[in-house]
């Protein structure tokens, strides 16, 4: 039998877990970064006499995420079994040596299966354990841990971008700026997986005291039980559209930029070395919204973080319809884009665990996380072909402007706490 501990701390504090989570992270979320590898991979196969388009090129990103999203949930139920270092350490290898193996890629096709599918599955199986342990251990503030832990896979793709075009300024080949990234990867994640450790059963943080309200009403839900309800049904659907909104916004963000700074008159040279500088911001704000989505999800409900995530989308696409020759609304708008993203990986882990509980909550959560990859997927092809679709990339941003608003109605009438069957 578990022994009860009223308090416990883990070495170095609780907080520990949430910096060793971040960490970790910041390894698994290079994938974002894949914007700023791309035309040097391209380069590099057309140095082996290929002609790859931009599809080409698309394809292993779609299936890095499209793996990453059916990996997560079926990694939820061994996070719970074998605990959350073993889980994080076999993905950060395998995310490593997806890395390390694209090294060796030939052609762009041979970049699926290897930093597509390698690299995916890695991630898909290590992202949900720090994310586990960080809500574990912050049963007080689990939106603000959750969103920390989740912060390095934001600022990921900045560190990435701008560690790439150093080493390429450097002489540095592309191959071999993979190879270095993937042994770092496995190295880090190795090292710190070791440290991921749920607090024994029964603890509490130290000084902390329930809530009566948590203490009258603590319900968990198994997995095949959150399923029957509106809820996860409304929660579901609120990512799928917060993450096809968000990760479309980041894959257009660079010709996006380049057509409204065209429109304001500047020069090709000047808009292509704005664009990339811009990158830091948007990360900023792409890892920023994590912890403070997690936090006002904390002190707003889930539902009203919600609300507010697409209140913020529609102004952002309404200002990039309505000012599309200015600088500085891009800027805003895709700022507010990139945060909008950030925060919905915390809304949505922090609203999983507040609503169906703790004791299922690596497989809840890794079943919610579908709702990523749905708007991974779509999101991934859309911003690919915006363009070709719609003949030009304004006309877009009316269209995540209506889907915000169907977010709006979906969490104002279905993101409300469950209640459990026979009540």
């Amino acid at each position: 039998m578990a022994e009860n501990i009223e308090t416990y701390e883990p070495p170095g504090g609780r907080w520990a877990i949430v910096v060793t989570g971040m960490m970790i992270q910041l390894c698994l979320g290079a994938i974002y970064a894949y914007g700023v590898l791309r035309n040097p991979l391209s380069d590099h196969f057309r140095g082996l006499g290929l002609d790859p388009s931009a599809m080409d090129m698309t394809w292993p990103f779609i299936v890095f995420l499209a793996m990453f999203a059916i990996t997560m949930p079926l990694a939820g139920p061994y996070i719970q079994k074998m605990g959350p270092t073993k889980v994080a350490m076999a993905g950060g290898v395998l995310c490593g040596f997806g890395w390390l193996a694209a090294s060796f890629a030939t052609s762009p096709a041979m970049l699926i299966p290897l930093y597509g599918v390698i690299g995916g599955l890695g991630v898909g199986i290590a992202y949900g354990a720090p994310i586990y342990t960080s809500a574990q251990w912050f049963p007080d503030k689990r939106g603000l841990a959750v969103g920390l832990t989740v912060l390095g896979f934001g600022f990921s793709s900045a560190i990435i971008t701008y560690g790439t075009k150093f080493m390429l300024d450097a002489g540095w080949g592309i191959m071999g700026i993979m190879q270095t990234f993937g042994i770092i990867f496995i190295i880090v994640t190795v090292v710190l997986s070791m440290f991921l450790k749920c607090p024994p059963s029964g603890c509490k943080p130290g000084g902390w005291t329930a809530p009566p309200s948590t203490a009258a009403r603590k319900v968990d839900f198994m997995r095949n039980e959150m399923t029957k309800t509106k809820t996860f049904f409304g929660l579901w659907l609120c990512y799928t559209i917060g993450a096809l909104a968000g990760l479309t916004a980041i894959g257009i963000s660079g010709p996006v930029g380049r057509e409204v700074f065209a429109n304001a008159g500047m020069d090709p040279l000047a808009a292509n070395e704005l664009v990339f500088l811009l990158i830091l911001p948007f990360a900023i704000f792409n890892g920023a919204g994590r912890p403070v989505f997690g936090s006002l999800t904390d002190k707003l409900t889930p539902k009203n973080a919600a609300m507010l995530s697409y209140v913020l989308i529609f102004f952002a696409c309404i200002l990039m319809y309505m000012f599309y020759s200015s600088v500085y609304a891009y800027i805003i708008a895709f700022c507010i884009l990139w945060g909008c993203l950030g925060g919905w990986l915390a809304i949505a882990p922090t609203a999983t665990a507040s609503y169906f509980g703790m004791k299922d909550n690596a497989k809840n959560y890794g079943l919610v996380f579908t709702a990523y990859g749905a708007g991974a997927i779509i999101g991934g092809i859309v911003s690919a072909q915006a363009k070709d679709l719609l003949g030009a990339y304004q006309p877009f941003f009316l269209i995540v402007a209506a889907l915000a608003l169907v977010g709006m109605i979906v969490s104002f009438t279905l993101m409300k706490p469950p209640v459990p069957a026979g009540e």
